[in-house]
């Protein structure tokens, strides 16, 4: 399949967000995890500072940061990855979608949420214990469309307390980066 850069989610404003973030979590020495890395940008920042690990399912993002000298791995969210890591960093698929607006392409696996906008958000609440390192960190970043409340719960009940690193608004939508961290895993 030839590479396709309409494919992969570009740099946007919660893009820039999540970056900031991640530069002031980042400790010298983490083994960070960037979960759906897209286009590199954040991943690629990092990496002069410690050991970073991006994954994709999208094969046009993964080569798109492999091109930046990434070390990215084809995953869905962290399935088939081992180890642990101290900074996990995820900008997931947080929009409210419905079936008739699905478009049946790569680029719909960065926007899709499912009908709250927090499909995936949940499945990687159920499968970040299995790679966060004890005392880890997640930076993720979610929209005011998809429910800060719901979102801070739907970790809670899993173990996790979350907290507001970084908030903007952006046209109609706020946009939160939540710190995390575990309680228990």
């Amino acid at each position: 399949m030839p590479y396709d850069p309409a494919q992969v989610y570009q740099s946007e404003a919660d893009t820039f967000l999540l970056l900031e973030a991640a530069k002031t979590e980042v400790k010298s020495g983490d083994r960070v995890l960037e979960i759906g890395t897209g286009s590199g940008r954040i991943a690629a920042a990092l990496v002069q500072d410690c050991d970073v690990v991006a994954t994709d399912i999208n094969p046009h993002a993964v080569f798109c940061a492999r091109e930046k000298g990434l070390d990215v791995v084809r995953s869905d969210l962290c399935s088939g990855l081992r180890g642990t890591f101290d900074l996990i960093i995820f900008n997931p698929p947080y929009l409210p979608t419905q079936p008739e607006e699905r478009i049946a392409d790569w680029l719909e696996y960065a926007l899709d949420g499912g009908a709250t906008g927090r499909a995936v958000v949940g499945r990687f609440a159920d499968a970040v214990c299995g790679v966060l390192a004890p005392e880890g960190r997640i930076l993720l970043l979610i929209s005011s469309l998809t429910g800060l409340a719901e979102v801070v719960e739907l970790f809670a009940s899993r173990g996790f307390t979350a907290e507001v690193a970084r908030q903007q608004t952006v046209e109609d939508e706020e946009l939160y980066v939540l710190r995390i961290v575990q309680k228990l895993c």
